[in-house]
C-alpha cells in the first residue's frame, strides 16, 4: 500500500490520530493570554461596531462525493425565521456561507473569508479537512461551534464546541445495540488507512457488552458493484442461514450501492440482517429503496426524525424554506446545525446588553453556560469539568447516542432515551 492515495468518504472521514504538532499546541496557549485580555490583540474579531451578528455556515455542495446543501439552506433560513421574530436579543443574525468544496485548500480559504469577514463564529458546519481550516480560525480566535464530528481534530481543538460524539459515538455505540440483537456481525469497509479504525471502533462496542468482535472484510473504496462482496459478507457472518447474524456496510456514499447487491443476494439468508450509523442510513434514503432497509439496526446521536423535539426545527422549514429540497429534516447534517443554532442563541441571550463577539462567546461556553437543546441532546455544557476523560476526544460533552431501526419503512426508536458511550470511549485505542 506504500505510496496509495487514501481519501476520506462520509463515514469513514476518520482520521488516525496523530498528536497535534507543537505549533499546534503553542497556538492554541498564546490564544489563550492573547484572547484573555484586549492588550496588544488587534482587532476583536466578530464585532461588526453595528447590531448585527455575523457568523457563518460551510458545507461541500455540488461535488463529486460528500454533499450537505442543506447545511447552509437551514442556516440560511434560520437567520430568516429568527430576524423576523425580534432577532438575538434585538440584534440582527447575519449568515454567510461558504462551499468547502471537499478541499483543503477550499476549506482553508472559507476559513480565512470568515476571519476577514469578521465572524462571532462559525456555526453548524461540515468540513472533513479540519487541519486546514482550524488553523485559521485558531489564529483569529472564531469559535468552531456544532460541526459535525466528522474529523478528530474537532475533539481535540481549544476552539472547538461539538454538540455530538460524531463517527466514533456511532460505531462505538452501534456495536453496543448489536451486542444485544445479533450473533455474528460481519462489517465491510473500505480499504483505507480510515477505513481501518472502523473495527476498532465497532469491535469496542462489541466486546464492551460481551460479544465477539466482528469479522472485518474489506472493500476497494472506488468499487461501483458489490455483489461479490455481498456474498461473501453473507457466509462469513454465519454458515448456517437461520442464524441471526449482522451484516454492516460502512462504505459512506456507496453503502446503498452495497445494498442494492445484498438485497439481490439475501434470499437464501432471511434472518440476517444489516445495520448502520444514521448519516449512511437516513428516512429519505429508505423511502426511495423500498423495503431494502426493513428490520435495519441504526444507530444515531439524536431522537428519530419524526420525534416531536424536531417540531420547532420543522416549523421553522415551514415558514422560511418551504419547497427548498436541499433541506431534509430527516437529515442529521441539517438536525445538527439547527441544534448549534440552538446554542448559539442561549449563548447570545446569556450575554444580555454586553457586547457579542467571539471572545465574549468563547468565554461565556467555556464558563459553564448549561444550555438546553429542548430534549434534541443532553444538557451541553463545555466547561473543564464535563469533557470526557480522553486526550483523543478532549472536547467531547456529548456521547449519547439513541438506537434505531426500521419498520414499516420508517426509522423508529428501538429503545427509548439515550445511551451514553462515554466510558467506552475512554477506553477505546485506535
Amino acid at each position: 500500500m506504500t505510496g496509495r492515495r487514501r481519501t476520506h468518504s462520509f463515514l469513514t472521514a476518520l482520521r488516525p490520530r496523530l498528536p497535534l504538532p507543537k505549533a499546534r499546541a503553542l497556538l492554541a496557549g498564546a490564544l489563550t493570554v492573547c484572547l484573555s485580555t484586549a492588550v496588544g490583540c488587534g482587532v476583536v474579531p466578530g464585532v461588526t461596531g453595528d447590531d448585527t451578528i455575523t457568523v457563518m455556515t460551510w458545507a461541500p455542495e455540488k461535488t463529486k462525493t460528500t454533499n450537505k446543501p442543506g447545511m447552509p439552506a437551514l442556516a440560511k433560513a434560520y437567520a430568516r425565521w429568527v430576524n423576523s421574530h425580534g432577532g438575538l436579543n434585538g440584534r440582527k443574525l447575519k449568515v454567510l456561507t461558504c462551499n468547502d468544496h471537499n478541499d483543503t485548500v477550499a476549506a482553508a480559504n472559507c476559513a480565512r473569508r470568515a476571519a476577514a469577514e469578521n465572524v462571532v463564529a462559525v456555526v453548524g458546519s461540515y468540513s472533513q479537512h479540519a487541519r486546514s481550516f482550524l488553523g485559521p480560525l485558531e489564529a483569529a480566535g472564531i469559535p468552531y461551534l456544532g460541526g459535525y464530528g466528522v474529523t478528530d481534530d474537532e475533539f481535540t481543538s481549544p476552539l472547538s464546541y461539538p454538540v455530538n460524539g460524531g463517527q466514533p459515538s456511532l460505531l462505538v455505540g452501534l456495536g453496543q445495540q448489536l451486542a444485544g440483537s445479533c450473533g455474528p456481525v460481519t462489517l465491510v469497509r473500505p480499504d483505507t488507512i480510515a477505513g481501518d479504525e472502523l473495527p476498532v471502533l465497532l469491535d469496542s462496542g462489541l466486546t464492551a457488552s460481551g460479544h465477539r468482535a466482528s469479522v472485518d472484510q474489506r472493500a476497494a473504496e472506488d468499487a461501483t458493484e458489490f455483489s461479490g462482496h455481498a456474498q461473501r459478507a453473507l457466509q462469513r457472518v454465519t454458515k448456517d442461514p437461520r442464524e441471526e447474524g449482522c451484516v454492516v456496510p460502512a462504505l459512506g456514499d456507496r453503502t446503498d450501492t452495497f445494498m442494492d447487491s445484498f438485497r439481490r443476494t439475501r434470499e437464501d439468508y432471511p434472518t440476517v440482517r444489516t445495520a448502520s450509523v444514521l448519516g449512511s442510513i437516513d428516512q429519505s434514503m429508505i423511502d426511495t429503496t423500498g423495503n431494502t432497509y426493513e428490520g435495519s439496526y441504526v444507530t444515531g446521536w439524536y431522537p428519530a426524525s419524526s420525534d416531536e423535539r424536531w417540531d420547532p426545527m420543522r416549523e421553522v422549514i415551514r415558514e422560511e424554506a418551504f419547497g427548498d429540497n436541499r433541506i431534509d429534516a430527516s437529515d442529521p447534517g441539517v438536525q445538527t446545525t439547527w441544534i448549534a443554532y440552538t446554542v448559539l442563541k442561549k449563548a447570545i441571550e446569556s450575554l444580555g446588553d454586553d457586547d457579542v463577539s467571539a471572545r465574549s462567546l468563547r468565554r461565556t461556553l467555556d464558563d459553564g453556560l448549561k444550555i438546553d437543546t429542548g430534549g434534541l441532546t443532553p444538557p451541553l455544557n463545555w466547561n473543564f469539568q464535563d469533557l470526557i476523560a480522553s486526550s483523543t476526544f478532549a472536547r467531547l460533552v456529548n456521547a449519547d447516542v439513541t438506537f434505531q431501526v426500521v419498520r414499516e419503512g420508517k426509522l423508529v426508536t428501538e429503545r427509548k432515551g439515550f445511551v451514553n458511550v462515554s466510558k467506552t470511549l475512554e477506553k477505546t485505542q485506535t
